[in-house]
């Protein structure tokens, strides 16, 4: 039997002095929601815990995330999203929605999506950022376990800032995705991408140029305040160390100017 669940999280100022509280935290079906402790300054923190294997085939979840003016959320897992075939034959779908208010700061960063031979999957994050928001996407997927090959998986990002479209992206791979998607032109074989997504209105004064971060990665200014790194690696472990590297530049100098330097 198909799973429908929505889990939904609302970050707001706790009205004590620049921190943070989460006045909504709603688990539902296999996405269990903890609260956890924050670090590095970044406000209220929530670990996403799977409580049962999903998705699976059929499967509709959904997660919903607010950050009110001024607040500050990080959100995290404990451990890699396994899409798995199921009985049913209809597709899997996961939609992430994220709205982030003026002067706030949302870091969303989940571990791999690994897409399990003979699962169908499709994933659409929706974001919406006030003029003056900050937020840190992290997007990593791991196509086929060890010597598998992967199922099929979707995956689209669009993100709205003060209600205008800052990036629209939809990538398809494996059994019946658009031909070429394991050529030389797009994953050359490789079996790990993601990218890491920084939108900061300190962007504006300076827009970075784009450069390489390695043989398989890339940093590109969008045409707004914000950066895209996208990469490719032959597995998850590579990859994670170039998203980090790239966001630990960002994390490490008092403004956004910091990952124009090579």
């Amino acid at each position: 039997m198909s799973v429908r669940a929505t889990a939904r999280i609302v970050a707001a100022p706790d009205g004590r002095g620049g921190g943070t509280s989460l006045p909504v935290l709603e688990s539902a079906g296999p996405l269990a929601l903890r609260r956890t402790r924050a670090g590095n300054g970044h406000g209220a923190r929530v670990t996403v815990v799977g409580a049962m294997s999903a998705p699976l085939g059929g499967d509709r979840l959904a997660i919903e995330a607010g950050v009110q003016d001024g607040a500050r959320l990080t959100v995290d897992a404990a451990a890699a999203t396994v899409a798995l075939p199921g009985r049913s034959a209809e597709p899997a779908s996961y939609t992430i929605e994220l709205t982030v208010g003026e002067g706030a700061e949302l870091r969303w960063l989940p571990e791999q999506l690994v897409s399990v031979r003979g699962s169908v999957l499709r994933t659409h994050t929706r974001i919406r950022l006030a003029p003056t928001a900050r937020l840190v996407l992290r997007e990593e997927q791991v196509l086929g376990r060890h010597a598998e090959e992967p199922g099929t998986l979707t995956s689209r990002i669009t993100v709205h800032r003060d209600g205008r479209p800052l990036l629209d992206q939809e990538t398809s791979y494996g059994p019946g995705a658009p031909g070429g998607w394991d050529g030389p032109a797009v994953l050359g074989g490789h079996r790990a991408v993601g990218q890491l997504l920084l939108v900061d209105p300190a962007f504006a004064e300076r827009r970075p140029e784009t450069r390489l971060l390695g043989p398989t990665a890339v940093l590109a200014p969008l045409a707004g305040p914000a950066v895209l790194v996208t990469a490719t690696a032959p597995d998850a472990r590579l990859l994670r160390r170039v998203l980090d590297e790239a966001l630990d530049a960002y994390d490490e100098e008092p403004d956004a100017h910091r990952v124009t330097r090579g």
